[in-house]
């Protein structure tokens, strides 16, 4: 791609983040967004096939690296050895979670686009897909524990699920309020506390 094709494709996308943003995905027009970039409609799909693969192409990128970085935490610490489990409940979970504040305060644009926007993508169920994943582990954890002999009350799959979109939705709330990275990290901080400090209390026999 020469340098004047890049010039284009950056304007565009500019374009399509700017009314994305204020409309979402749904909202959002195709001719405004051809408009505002200063090209013409056939151009346009010179780039893209539609307004969804723009709109991939914005998120795409993000929703990679948040997903990975989320897998390589779970994946990390189910490899442990089971009688480690325990003891480093927090510390494979905390990493991934600071790393993802930084991430998102430092892509806030796309990230939001991703998390608030997406409706009518196959975006939209981002969240609810991370949901699942932390659903998974934690049963999983829990028969761990329970194999290595420590009396786990039975918790329900909905409760694990209840518990997982909270605190996945309240670490989110740093980019649905544009909070400030020191904030984000403190509040985020104390979320994980507040969550793990529940969590002993319900693993209780």
């Amino acid at each position: 791609m020469d340098e004047r094709s890049s010039d284009t494709l950056q304007k565009i996308q500019q374009a399509a983040l700017d009314e994305f943003l204020e409309k979402g995905f749904l909202g959002a027009s195709l001719r405004q967004i051809v408009k505002h970039a200063g090209v013409t409609t056939g151009a346009f799909y010179g780039y893209f096939s539609s307004k969804e693969a723009l709109f991939a192409s914005i998120v795409e990128p993000h929703a990679a690296a948040l997903m990975g970085r989320y897998m390589e935490a779970h994946c990390s610490f189910a490899q442990r050895p089971e009688e480690e489990q325990a003891a480093n409940m927090t510390v494979d979970s905390d990493a991934c979670i600071h790393w993802m504040v930084d991430y998102i305060c430092q892509h806030r644009e796309p990230v939001k686009l991703l998390l608030c926007g997406a409706e009518g993508t196959s975006y939209e169920n981002f969240v609810h897909r991370m949901v699942e994943v932390e659903v998974e582990s934690t049963l999983q954890y829990l028969e761990t524990l329970r194999r290595l002999g420590r009396r786990i009350p039975e918790l329900n799959q909905s409760l694990c699920h209840i518990i997982a979109s909270g605190m996945l939705n309240g670490l989110f709330e740093i980019v649905v309020h544009d909070m400030p990275r020191e904030q984000a990290m403190q509040d985020v901080e104390q979320l994980q506390a507040f969550y793990t400090a529940g969590w002993l209390k319900l693993m209780e026999p």
